[in-house]
């Protein structure tokens, strides 16, 4: 008799342990995503509604919350390659590697498992598909700019959804020279490859596995930031709404997703604040897709929130003990739209352009002047760039990671983060922590002071991976 109560309470443990696995995971990575970016970005959407306090995101009310460490095998300060493979597959290593240790070695990543254990799998960014963060999941490469060579990864992986801007360099080795373009490689390992939404609702039904990428003639390297978005630009919503459809047709035996806002790291590269948190607010959107899902599954869905690492170093109050965030929603474009449109107008003028016209460009997209006085000595910022550039005809571009800056609109940034009272101590990344936000089966797995290389675990926990 004892024996068989033993035995009924091993079937009842047994199926309790079952019952909490997480059928379902979304992994979201919020790129240079620091808890000042979350916390600026909730504050930022109270005073647009004229108050003092937050407006919290989705993703930032989850039940669960800690935070993480960053620092990569071979320094304090990680970048984007090393942390993203400390979050797929546990383990650290040098900056610049892409699913491998210190000594090159292949390390099987979070995703890898989720496949091994039977689920669909998705890797899906707002940046490019062979970029660091989301290659980390699924390609094994000595250094994260083989792109030709992380992009021939991506069938070798066969996950069956993959999304982004596109592929960086579809016909080029690291070595500079032509090859076969990737793409016939992998729709000949079975892919069905969509440009654009209307033609992944026309090719889903059909595909077997599916990339789906930006319309023909879109910018590859990402989707446009939110701030600039126009309609019939892909977003990352659409991309997570798409990933949720496309791995729970047919048989279900669950899925991993991965889901990266990538462009959070640019904004923060640029420190462009009304970029940043516009960003923050476009990933959160994916988010709440996600949790959409969620209500409709409870008990068998998990969904983690987290970073690779912080960029910028943002600092929300400059001298006096204020923020003005709400003068950010002045800004119309990015730092990097409003730098085309400088370069445009200097095009268009012959460089013949008068201090009016540039008057007249700022206050229409940043606000200056017209909504947000300036003081003397903001305005003789501009004014001495502006005979710099167009009287003197000595424009320096301001280079950051991933954008190449005309100077008038570098000093326009400037201005912005000074009245809005936002600080920057970099233009790279920091060693400041991330935040770990879950919510879901198993969610209490993300509780507290946690290492990077702690999430993909959990989450292999979570789900029930091997």
């Amino acid at each position: 008799m004892k024996r068989l109560m033993y035995v009924l309470l091993f079937v009842l443990l047994t199926g309790a342990v079952y019952a909490q696995q997480a059928k379902y995971v979304f992994y979201f990575i919020g790129d240079g995503m620091g808890v000042n970016q979350v916390n600026g970005t909730e504050m930022y959407l109270a005073e647009q509604e004229g108050r003092i306090g937050i407006k919290p995101l989705l993703f930032a009310s989850f039940p669960v919350a800690g935070f993480a460490t960053t620092f990569s095998a071979t320094n304090s300060v990680t970048d984007s390659s090393a942390a993203g493979t400390a979050l797929s597959t546990g383990a650290k290593t040098y900056n610049g590697a892409i699913g491998m240790d210190d000594n090159k070695n292949v390390l099987q990543t979070v995703a890898e498992k989720a496949k091994k254990a039977g689920k669909k799998v998705g890797v899906t960014t707002s940046v490019s598909v062979d970029h660091a963060t989301p290659a980390a999941f699924y390609a094994h490469q000595p250094n994260r700019n083989m792109y030709y060579e992380i992009a021939l990864d991506l069938p070798k992986a066969n996950f069956d959804f993959y999304a982004g801007g596109g592929f960086l360099k579809p016909t080029t080795t690291a070595d500079k020279k032509e090859a076969p373009s990737i793409f016939p490689i992998i729709e000949e390992a079975g892919y069905t490859i969509a440009r654009g939404l209307d033609e992944y609702k026309a090719k889903a039904a059909d595909a077997q596995k599916m990339v789906l990428i930006q319309k023909e003639g879109a910018d590859p390297s990402s989707l446009p930031y939110a701030i600039d978005h126009k309609d019939g630009d892909l977003t990352l919503a659409e991309i997570t709404e798409s990933a949720i459809s496309f791995l729970t047709k047919g048989s279900n035996k669950g899925f991993f997703l991965m889901v990266e806002g990538g462009k959070i790291d640019w904004a923060c590269h640029g420190n462009d604040p009304a970029t940043v948190f516009e960003e923050v607010i476009d990933m959160d959107n994916a988010v709440k897709v996600a949790y959409e899902f969620y209500k409709k599954h409870p008990k068998e869905t998990l969904i983690v929130i987290t970073a690779d690492h912080e960029t910028g170093g943002l600092g929300l109050g400059t001298s006096k003990y204020e923020l003005h965030l709400k003068s950010l929603v002045n800004q119309k474009q990015s730092q990097e739209q409003l730098s085309k449109a400088i370069t445009d107008l200097r095009k268009e003028r012959g460089n013949k352009v008068s201090w009016e016209e540039v008057k007249a460009l700022l206050t229409n997209n940043m606000g200056f002047w017209k909504e947000l006085p300036l003081t003397w000595e903001q305005e003789k910022m501009l004014r001495d760039e502006y005979e710099n550039s167009f009287v003197k005809n000595n424009a320096v571009f301001e280079e950051s990671l991933y954008a190449k800056t005309e100077p008038l609109a570098a000093v326009a940034r400037k201005v912005m983060s000074e009245i809005a009272m936002v600080g920057w101590t970099s233009g790279n990344h920091t060693a400041g922590y991330v935040p770990v936000y879950a919510v879901g089966a198993n969610s209490e797995l993300f509780k507290g002071k946690m290492d990077n290389t702690e999430i993909p675990k959990r989450i292999a926990k979570a789900g029930g991976y091997k």
